[in-house]
């Protein structure tokens, strides 16, 4: 448990903590309430950057619990930033990944 606070008080003092593709797997109860923990610490007075695929609006059915939820959601929304991207995947717009050297494939003429 030391050592859990101990990285608690690293994290409150990070200018800048990203969290990216937040939402990608279940999480347990404790670690949602570790997130809550963690954002209540840096609240008003550090940065914090999330990604996610999943809508605001749905984070309540994927947290669990909706009083953690609501919790969590006033310290990120509260003095925050919401920018919503539309639109097809970078990866996707890029087209097929180039092909390896040396590969197998006949070139087409």
């Amino acid at each position: 448990m030391h050592k859990l606070s101990a990285f608690y008080r690293q994290l409150s003092k990070a200018d800048l903590i990203v969290i990216d593709d937040f939402g990608i797997a279940p999480l347990a109860d404790e670690t949602v309430r570790n997130l809550l923990e963690i954002l209540d610490d840096r609240y008003d007075r550090r940065s914090t950057l999330i990604t996610s695929q999943i809508p605001i609006e749905q984070w309540h059915a994927y947290l669990g619990d909706r009083t953690v939820a609501d919790a969590i959601l006033d310290r990120l929304v509260h003095n925050g930033y919401r920018l919503v991207l539309k639109g097809d995947s970078m990866r996707k717009q890029r087209g097929a990944p180039p092909k390896a050297i040396g590969s197998s494939r006949a070139k087409e003429h």
